[in-house]
């Protein structure tokens, strides 16, 4: 019979006890409910998603409502003193007095009579912060559509009223 080697041997009771001390070790469970409080996540804040939508449908309603009424001063209401709208085709307009009156230039070169929708795609965010997806319409006297585009608008929710803090726009690429 082979003699062992006895660091083989002494390496193998090692490795052995380790393996054996591995596996018995349960974590260690929680002293009191206290301290299994604190490491509990806090509650989840619940959005109604649905209200919030409804409510930001209704913004853009009478955002359209003021659009279509070419009230400048109503459509500038919306915007937050600090705004930066990212205009079609034009460097970005901060600020409510710049963002005005990039108003009414669109607003002048606008067909008469011509009539706009807003039709929310998606909201994403909670009631402190809202960021909105939609689409816009544009139609003539006789309803034929003129334009269509797309646009993201976030929205703060500032004193319990939402006000526009940035939006950008895009219009579509007409058919011929």
């Amino acid at each position: 019979m082979k003699k062992m080697n006895p660091f083989k041997v002494a390496t193998l009771c090692v490795a052995l006890a380790c393996l054996t001390l591995g596996c018995n070790n349960a974590p260690e469970e929680k002293a009191d409910a206290a301290t299994a409080t604190e490491a509990a996540p806090p509650a989840a804040v619940t959005t109604d998603m649905a209200k919030l939508k409804a409510t930001i449908q209704a913004l853009e309603n009478s955002w359209a409502a003021a659009d279509n009424a070419r009230d400048t001063n109503a459509i500038a209401a919306f915007y937050a003193d600090d705004a930066i709208s990212f205009s079609n085709n034009k460097p970005m307009v901060k600020g409510k007095a710049a963002i005005l009156n990039d108003i009414k230039e669109g607003l002048a070169k606008r067909p008469k009579g011509s009539v706009v929708s807003y039709d929310i795609m998606d909201v994403f965010g909670n009631e402190q912060t809202v960021t909105e997806t939609g689409t816009s319409t544009q139609k003539d006297a006789a309803g034929k559509i003129l334009n269509t585009g797309k646009y993201m608008a976030i929205w703060e929710n500032r004193g319990g009223k939402y006000t526009c803090i940035r939006d950008i726009y895009n219009d579509d690429v007409k058919q011929k």
